[in-house]
């Protein structure tokens, strides 16, 4: 019988892969009418996602109407402070969701993959100035050579064989700014919504219902000031097919699904699932989409990014007993 740990592992490596490699053939894929617009999908993301955070909390509340339409009102309108605290994340959220898009439009999904794992550097170093937490040298360690790797990645590869499909320098600049921008977006939006659940009482169903709400007003800004006249012309959902309404699914419910599995999974695992994830999506970007050759600095960049995501899951214990008499000692004189 498979454990809800090797479930929680399974379940983190598909939605990884699956929303990037999917998001990525959506944006360069051949499509005879209109490509979708990625600020709509964004749009409609939030708003599947409210919908799910709904039932949820639906569930929680005994599957009663009357306590479901009570918790909401309490929450989302008897607390408007609390409730507009959610605004400065949502904002960011919105706009690393569409940054996304963006890089994934002008990267192919391994390097992608690799070089989103900087939003581990941009976390911890939020998580140390506005939660005060403190990291062993094993995590600073891990963070140096996180960024090594990336670097290496980054390096221009070695010429590509004929008819393989590449992109411009303009464009992986575009898709580079793109993903640094979006890792720390993400991270200071993490931090400082945890730092926000942190003695609050409402259930995490409910702070996404609120996060929602104020992502899907941002994100129909963002329609309006960069779409505005496209929507208007061939309507909201233009464009929209099979594979689109995948990869708004995968980001709608692949977030809450991992919310609701990765208590089981403990760092470790987590790690397992980031360096599974990174050669699933180099192995299919080679194989399936075919727009990526790996070089020589790309392997070595990699490997030095899963053997960093590693090393920083890594739980350390130290043992202290040993140098407590020394402490002891030295106090004294």
């Amino acid at each position: 019988m498979v454990s809800l740990k090797h479930l929680s592992l399974g379940v983190l490596i598909l939605q990884t892969t699956s929303l990037v490699l999917t998001m990525r053939y959506s944006r360069t894929a051949e499509t005879r009418g209109p490509r979708y617009l990625s600020s709509t999908a964004v749009v409609v993301a939030e708003v599947m996602k409210i919908a799910a955070c709904v039932v949820l909390v639906f569930f929680e509340q005994g599957m009663d109407i009357s306590r479901l339409g009570s918790t909401l009102r309490q929450e989302l309108v008897g607390k408007p402070l609390e409730t507009l605290k959610l605004a400065v994340p949502s904002i960011l959220y919105t706009l690393q969701n569409n940054l996304l898009y963006v890089a994934l439009s002008n990267l192919d999904a391994a390097t992608y993959q690799v070089t989103y794992q900087l939003k581990i550097l941009t976390t911890a170093l939020f998580s140390v100035a506005m939660l005060g937490r403190r990291l062993e040298m094993s995590k600073w360690v891990a963070l140096v050579l996180l960024m090594t790797g990336v670097a290496l990645v980054q390096m221009p590869a070695e010429a590509k064989p004929e008819g393989s499909k590449s992109h411009s320098l303009g464009s992986q600049v575009v898709g580079l700014l793109s993903v640094l921008t979006a890792c720390c977006t993400s991270a200071f939006a993490g931090v400082y919504f945890e730092k926000i659940l942190k003695g609050s009482r409402p259930s995490l169903w409910v702070r996404n219902i609120q996060l929602g709400l104020f992502c899907t007003i941002f994100g129909l800004f963002a329609v309006v000031m960069s779409d505005y006249e496209l929507v208007v012309e061939l309507g909201f959902l233009q464009g929209y097919n099979s594979i689109t309404w995948t990869v708004v699914s995968l980001q709608a419910f692949g977030g809450l699904v991992i919310a609701a599995v990765i208590k089981y999974a403990d760092n470790i695992l987590k790690g397992f699932a980031t360096s599974l994830s990174i050669i699933l999506s180099t192995v299919m970007s080679y194989y399936i989409l075919d727009d990526f050759r790996p070089s020589s600095h790309f392997f070595i960049g990699a490997s030095i990014v899963i053997c960093a995501t590693f090393l920083y899951s890594r739980e350390v214990k130290v043992n202290i007993a040993p140098i407590i008499p020394l402490i002891a000692k030295e106090s004294q004189q």
